[in-house]
């Protein structure tokens, strides 16, 4: 069994000498791959250094992490015993309005593209606007680059009309990389049955969260398995896979780069609020990614078959990627 994380929020890139220790938390947790936080709001040299860093990071740590490019690379990189790095960014701020960088940035190994973060961009609405404008003309084009050069469309903090016009545009499977069904855990940043059911009606993919803000009242193991098998009576058993939104090691200005970046003097709380401004405690069973058989045991314990806990675990995503992912 290959575990998967479609999204992992850590800035594990950044040089600090304690950054091998969240390192070895993803080796704890048998993680076969893990996509990445690559940036938010840098624009397209800033989004570059980025890169690099994550490079230097897997070049530095080559025994326990390596970048997969491919979706091959991902279950010869966890065979070995190590965990695939996939590359994502979750805004689309590295074009910078240039359709071309789709491609460049494909090529240098971004496999994971947000549409939207969380304010309006020139692609279309965050899930945070109070008028969602829907895909613009310029998004359409976006989706439509991003399916050619075999990067995945990520959706999860997008708007509710810009996300359906995406899964229409698209043609390729979609995905919600970190969200949870809102008609169990209403929030804005969580998804609509309408939105669930064109996510099944195209074969697209949703990694359910165990972020605190996202989970509602669901928080304990035998309470998030549940929500879990909403999603799969929604959607499809083989359209479910995991996406924690873990960060382990952000810190308060980490938070606030991403939750504002520099479009904003006030504070913004993100999927918070004012009563709680900085990092968000996880889940008392789910803190870190050493923790990540946990879901297993739950899922299993829930009443899922074997086969059945394996795709959720993993093996829903690698088929995902294997569908999305291309050479260009």
């Amino acid at each position: 069994m290959i575990y998967v994380d479609s999204l992992l929020c850590s800035p594990l890139e950044t040089e600090r000498p304690d950054n091998r220790t969240y390192l070895e938390e993803v080796a704890a947790g048998k993680l076969g791959a893990i996509t990445v936080t690559v940036g938010f709001w840098e624009d397209a040299t800033e989004s570059m250094d980025q890169l690099v860093k994550w490079r230097y990071m897997a070049e530095d740590n080559s025994d326990l992490v390596e970048i997969a490019y491919r979706a091959s690379d991902i279950r010869r990189i966890a065979e070995s015993g190590r965990t695939a790095i996939i590359l994502g960014f979750q805004n689309v701020s590295f074009l910078q309005g240039r359709l071309g960088y789709v491609e460049l940035f494909a090529r240098m190994g971004t496999r994971v593209g947000q549409l939207t973060y969380n304010i309006q961009n020139d692609l279309g609405g965050s899930c945070y606007e109070p008028h969602d404008s829907g895909l613009s003309r310029y998004g359409k084009y976006v989706v439509q680059e991003m399916n050619r050069c075999g990067m995945v469309i990520d959706l999860s903090h997008v708007g509710e009309q810009t996300t359906l016009d995406a899964i229409e545009a698209s043609s390729e499977p979609v995905a919600i990389t970190h969200a949870n069904p809102a008609s169990l855990a209403p929030h804005p940043r969580n998804k609509s049955d309408r939105v669930l059911d064109a996510l099944r009606e195209r074969d697209g993919m949703i990694g359910v969260s165990v972020y605190r803000n996202l989970v509602g009242e669901y928080t304990t193991p035998q309470q998030w398995s549940e929500l879990v098998a909403w999603t799969v009576d929604r959607v499809g058993i083989e359209r479910v896979g995991i996406g924690t939104d873990l960060d382990q090691n952000g810190g308060f200005e980490y938070v606030e780069w991403m939750r504002q970046g520099r479009w904003a003097r006030e504070i913004q709380y993100g999927a918070s609020g004012p009563s709680k401004p900085g990092p968000t405690p996880p889940l008392e069973w789910f803190r870190t990614p050493a923790q990540f058989p946990n879901a297993e045991e739950c899922l299993r314990e829930r009443g899922f078959a074997e086969e059945e806990v394996a795709a959720i675990m993993g093996e829903n995503w690698l088929r995902f990627y294997d569908t999305v992912f291309r050479e260009i």
